[in-house]
């Protein structure tokens, strides 16, 4: 099976790629990534595989002619190419529609124009908007709250849409908010970690009772792989890890782990229009996929605090 993974150099795509060269996830003969290597994508997260393990291509999903030619090599896509941050989105939205709705659509068209045999689409849990008891089955309405989530949701629908007007076999998978190794250091785990690395400060916006289910970007990789391998046409599925905490229980959480005390917190001026709670089921891919979360929180922030701890000449020269 020929795959190509696009946005392979970033966080998750390059923990994917590192998980199936290294054989923890099987299933690829041979691995093509594509990234355009903006600020949150490095070659440097594949550093450590074997030379010729996979190829790699500099180059943007919305370039027709290079996604085009890539398809024509390839029997799988799995994209996880896109502007991620919810901050930069109230900025810059542009950016995000053009990579996340306008990326997306042109992959699908060169998908279904050399006929793949999978379409994955990497998605998240912030297109249902926001929840205040209970979890998001993956048939609840869309209600993105950002302009990133509704760049996301957007390229779902239009994802969605290509397997119910073409019959390509498109997937979709939705995840929550992911930590570990290799992530850039603007979200809030590397960010925080790495501010008290270096004598900073962490900024908490509003009162952190914003809360997040988190899962390690190794669960989520397991959970993208089972969909590749034992979904189906035309379905989503969620993937979380059951680790539901206020961001100011996670600031707690990350000081005490790295000896620190409430001193180092700086309150900051909350985020517009930010979500209160995220919290999706799993029942559906556990099911259908087998899929449970194997990595505890307690024992995965110790594991990334450490990484951060030991990597700095990876995450020193990033820091804005």
């Amino acid at each position: 099976m020929r795959v190509l993974v696009t946005g392979g150099a970033g966080f998750i795509g390059s923990n994917f790629v590192r998980r199936t060269v290294d054989g923890t996830l099987l299933g690829a003969s041979e691995i093509t990534v594509l990234d355009k290597l903006t600020y949150a994508g490095s070659l440097t997260n594949l550093s450590t595989l074997p030379s010729g393990s996979y190829k790699f291509i500099q180059g943007d999903i919305c370039d027709t002619n290079l996604v085009n030619r890539l398809a024509k090599e390839n029997d799988v896509i799995i994209n996880f190419a896109a502007e991620s941050h919810v901050d930069r989105s109230i900025l810059r939205a542009k950016d995000f529609v053009e990579t996340n709705v306008l990326g997306t659509q042109n992959l699908l068209d060169a998908a279904l124009r050399n006929e793949i045999k999978t379409f994955l689409q990497i998605s998240t849990d912030e297109v249902y908007g926001t929840i205040s008891e209970g979890s998001w089955s993956e048939d609840f309405p869309l209600l993105p709250n950002s302009p990133y989530s509704a760049s996301k949701a957007s390229a779902d629908l239009i994802a969605r849409s290509y397997y119910r007007t073409f019959g390509l076999d498109v997937r979709i998978t939705r995840s929550t908010n992911n930590y570990g190794p290799h992530q850039f250091p603007e979200k809030i785990i590397p960010l925080f970690v790495t501010n008290l690395i270096t004598g900073k400060k962490v900024p908490l916006y509003g009162k952190g009772l914003n809360v997040r289910d988190w899962v390690h970007v190794d669960d989520h990789c397991r959970g993208i792989h089972a969909a590749l391998m034992k979904g189906k046409a035309g379905e989503i599925y969620n993937i979380g890890g059951g680790e539901e905490i206020t961001n100011k229980e996670l600031t707690s959480i990350i000081l005490t782990k790295m000896g620190k005390d409430n001193s180092s917190i700086e309150y900051v001026s909350d985020r517009p229009g930010h979500d209160l709670r995220y919290s999706v089921s799993i029942d559906k891919s556990a099911m259908e996929l087998g899929y449970q979360p194997q990595v505890k929180f307690d024992e995965g922030i110790v594991e990334t605090i450490e990484w951060y701890k030991k990597n700095m000449q990876w995450w020193l020269p990033l820091k804005i």
